[in-house]
């Protein structure tokens, strides 16, 4: 990459695009409701299950400049979702700025690995094993997601659970490959476990993005 893309990108002037749609948020708390996804490549967090594992290098995905990103956004919808990758391996200050200057809802879908960047109306932490989060960002997640994929992973859930904030709301989701198995497993827990919550990946389960 040129020097001087590269020291644009770093600013958070350009992003290394993956993709953009206008789809249904299929997960968690705003399930069902029409937004903007930006998927923003690069994420080195490395699960061993992720089912957009093209968008980890960073590389592959053209810089795109953000001021272009966020035209594009607004054009569809005013709720608009960032996610990766990783998107917070980038510094999102300037895309939350520009979107909120466009009256735009920011939300974004991250693991936690880096420090929290930008300002978002909803995040949603989803914790991974291999890159645990950054402290700072438990008491501002607003929604918890866990992702099942074995038993062990409830045990996980929890430890992720006791660090953030009472209002954040406490979602389980099977992981898609082994949804059948998971599923009976997920809803037991839930029932003996009523502070948590099933998330199903439901735009699959709709044939959407």
């Amino acid at each position: 990459m040129q020097e001087s893309i590269q020291k644009l990108v770093n600013e958070g002037k350009m992003l290394p695009l993956m993709e953009e749609f206008y789809t249904i948020q299929g997960e968690g708390y705003h399930k069902g409701t029409a937004a903007y996804f930006i998927r923003i490549g690069g994420c080195d967090v490395g699960c061993h299950w992720c089912d957009v594992k093209e968008s980890w290098n960073a590389d592959l995905h053209p810089p795109t400049a953000t001021e272009k990103i966020v035209q594009n956004a607004t054009k569809y919808s005013d709720v608009v979702v960032v996610t990766g990758g990783e998107p917070l391996t980038w510094d999102m200050t300037l895309l939350t700025k520009e979107l909120k200057n466009r009256n735009a809802k920011t939300h974004i879908e991250t693991s936690g690995a880096y420090p929290l960047t930008g300002e978002w109306d909803w995040i949603c932490l989803s914790p991974k094993k291999v890159k645990l989060p950054e402290e700072a960002i438990y008491n501002e997640a607003h929604e918890l997601k866990c992702i099942v994929y074995n038993k062990n992973d409830f045990k996980f859930a929890e430890e992720q659970a006791a660090k953030v904030s009472e209002d954040c709301i406490l979602y389980l989701q099977p992981e898609w490959s082994v949804r059948e198995k998971m599923i009976p497993l997920i809803v037991d827990y839930v029932m003996n476990n009523p502070k948590w919550k099933v998330s199903l990946q439901t735009h699959k389960y709709l044939n959407i993005p």
